[in-house]
């Protein structure tokens, strides 16, 4: 993979919408039992394009693309995060598990 292809798919990422996304993707995921998780990645793209048309207050098809990716960003953050926090406990129980023998 070439990375320069991270720069510029990078200038489609609005902070402001991932962070949103983010808080209302843990509400959904954690309180509202009634939609299944497989919704959950649908519900942040609409939410993220219409994010992102509100702040720009016109709809272009960069505007449409820049929000869809961040909604989906959202999602790539929180598992990134989960995955990362997983592997600190993993390591944490193995230095215990070593302290014990």
């Amino acid at each position: 993979m070439d990375l320069s292809q991270l720069g510029e798919s990078a200038q489609y990422m609005v902070p402001l919408i991932i962070l949103f996304c983010m808080c209302i993707g843990y509400v959904i995921k954690t309180s509202l039992d009634f939609i299944e998780n497989k919704y959950i990645p649908l519900i942040m793209v609409s939410i993220g394009i219409g994010l992102n048309i509100w702040i720009n207050k016109q709809v272009t098809a960069e505007i449409v693309v820049a929000g869809a990716l961040s909604g989906l960003a959202s999602i790539g953050t929180h598992q990134t995060c989960k995955s990362l926090n997983h592997s600190k406990k993993d390591q944490e129980n193995n230095k215990d598990d070593n302290k014990d023998e």
